[in-house]
């Protein structure tokens, strides 16, 4: 709280002070028996730069919208039926209850479930799974650079795009770096051919046919030239590499052990409490 907003609130918690149930915390509201300390007014209702009578309008506004709140839950409390009364208390007592087993779940994972995958175990459910792994859409490997039209590198950086040597790569790699070109090199990661259009002047209606016939290719526009050598391609419904897919794998594996992880631990609740009488069916 800034120290521009003290000075209202001390006014206030004043006001307030000989109705508030705590006398270590300073009230600023009260509607019937509930009571709004100031240390409940969230600070981020103030950040800096704000005029003293912004920052004052905006704490006023928070608690005249607590004010009104308290007020309606206090006059529904008085007004309800038992009937949605007894509706509201077994609506909290099942939250209350969702709540707690979730923390509880949580707070066991942490401590006991193994989270640790290894690579084989990762490859044994990829093999094992492989029709469920079918790609949505076209991913390439594939080398993009991006040239200033009429640079006098550009004839070199057209001689060496498409080769695969390593010395040749590297001394295109060098290359681009020296003259501050655009030079992604995927050859290592699969990316969606999507993501590879978006950065040519390049549109194509089958994606598909377009992959199947061209490997190296340039294009320009009025700025640059962009080259794009693909190195590999991977068609949409066809089978997903293990490598583009490896961290969904993974999730997969450790969604799979949390619920098992889950099932035993509420299982042994279960069997624990029949085995030493906490829990009696009648």
């Amino acid at each position: 709280m800034t120290r521009l907003l003290i000075p209202l609130l001390l006014l206030i918690a004043v006001a307030c002070r000989e109705t508030g149930s705590d006398t270590t915390r300073q009230a600023v509201a009260r509607a019937g028996d509930r009571v709004l300390y100031l240390d409940q007014i969230p600070s981020g209702l103030v950040v800096d730069g704000m005029s003293q009578s912004d920052s004052i309008s905006a704490v006023q506004s928070y608690i005249r919208q607590w004010s009104r709140k308290e007020l309606l839950a206090l006059r529904a409390e008085e007004n309800l039926t038992p009937e949605y009364k007894t509706e509201v208390n077994r609506q909290l007592n099942e939250m209350r209850n969702n709540l707690l087993i979730y923390q509880y779940q949580q707070q066991m994972i942490i401590q006991k479930m193994d989270t640790t995958v290894s690579g084989s175990e990762l490859q044994d459910y990829y093999v094992s799974n492989l029709s469920t792994f079918t790609l949505t859409t076209n991913i390439v490997r594939a080398l993009y650079i991006r040239v200033p039209a009429g640079m006098s590198e550009l004839e070199k950086v057209r001689k060496l795009y498409r080769s695969q040597e390593t010395d040749e790569i590297r001394e295109l790699e060098d290359l681009c770096i020296q003259n501050g070109l655009r030079y992604d090199d995927y050859n290592d990661e699969w990316i969606t051919f999507t993501q590879l259009l978006l950065e040519v002047p390049l549109e194509s209606d089958n994606q598909e046919q377009w992959l199947q016939r061209n490997s190296a290719v340039e294009l320009r526009d009025d700025r640059f030239s962009y080259f794009i050598a693909i190195r590999e391609y991977r068609l949409r419904n066809s089978v997903a590499p293990f490598e583009y897919i490896r961290g969904q794998v993974r999730t997969i594996i450790l969604n799979n052990r949390r619920n098992d992880f889950l099932q035993k631990l509420e299982d042994g609740i279960y069997n624990e409490a029949v085995s030493n009488n906490t829990l009696k069916l009648y």
